[in-house]
């Protein structure tokens, strides 16, 4: 049984600039098909804009308003809002406010399936 704690997981910055925990991944589990992590923004900031080829990527909000853009379409997202984001699909996302959210990527999240234009 593998449990692992969000306090105990050191942050870092992604590819495209937000900063991570790793709540469950290939770094820390024996994971093998998807990752779990914890996201987080300023209020003012937002992440390069980019795709996954392979990633499917669930976002969900808990804490502070954002602006979320998927292929064009520009939304206000909030906390427990879920946010489906498909492979290939161009996103970004921008703090209103400050802002903390579950990032969910199927299969595992990795630096190299993250483009920029």
């Amino acid at each position: 049984m593998t449990i692992n704690q969000l306090a105990d997981q050191n942050p870092f910055t992604t590819a495209d600039g937000s900063t991570i925990r790793s709540i469950l991944d290939a770094t820390n589990a024996p994971v093998q098909n998807q990752s779990l992590a914890e996201a987080s923004l300023p209020a003012g900031g937002q992440t390069d804009r980019h795709y996954h080829k392979l990633s499917e990527e669930i976002y969900f909000m808990l804490d502070g308003e954002a602006s979320m853009e998927i292929d064009g379409e520009v939304k206000t997202v909030g906390p427990n809002d879920a946010i489906l984001i498909p492979p290939n699909a161009w996103h970004q996302i921008t703090a209103t406010s400050d802002i903390r959210f579950l990032c969910c990527c199927a299969p595992v999240y990795a630096h190299e399936d993250t483009y920029f234009k």
